[in-house]
């Protein structure tokens, strides 16, 4: 069941946005470990615009989610942004997903 969600989104400095793509490609692998993760999503919004979305299944899956590694990933890629990283926490109200 999909219970809460988190919203990221990042404007990168150009010229980064070949790294920030694959980036978020290869962040599927670990997220696809997480049984809490319900659902993840990456995005892309226009030339310089990216982010995720993630589902779990509860506020505890949340925290797992973002495990050291996982802050320090974010922290190391703060050098690709052209400014902060958005990240909104959303309830989720209804869902379909599949299985």
């Amino acid at each position: 069941m999909a219970v809460v969600g988190d919203l990221i989104r990042s404007e990168v400095k150009p010229g980064n946005e070949a790294i920030v793509e694959h980036g978020l490609q290869e962040i599927l692998s670990r997220v696809k470990l997480e049984p809490a993760t319900t659902a993840w999503f990456a995005f892309r919004l226009g030339l310089s615009t990216f982010g995720n979305f993630t589902v779990f299944s509860d506020e505890q899956g949340r925290q797992a989610h973002f495990s050291d590694e996982t802050l320090a990933r974010m922290e190391k890629a703060n050098e690709l942004l052209a400014q902060q990283r958005i990240m909104e926490k959303v309830d989720i109200l209804a869902a379909k997903l599949p299985g």
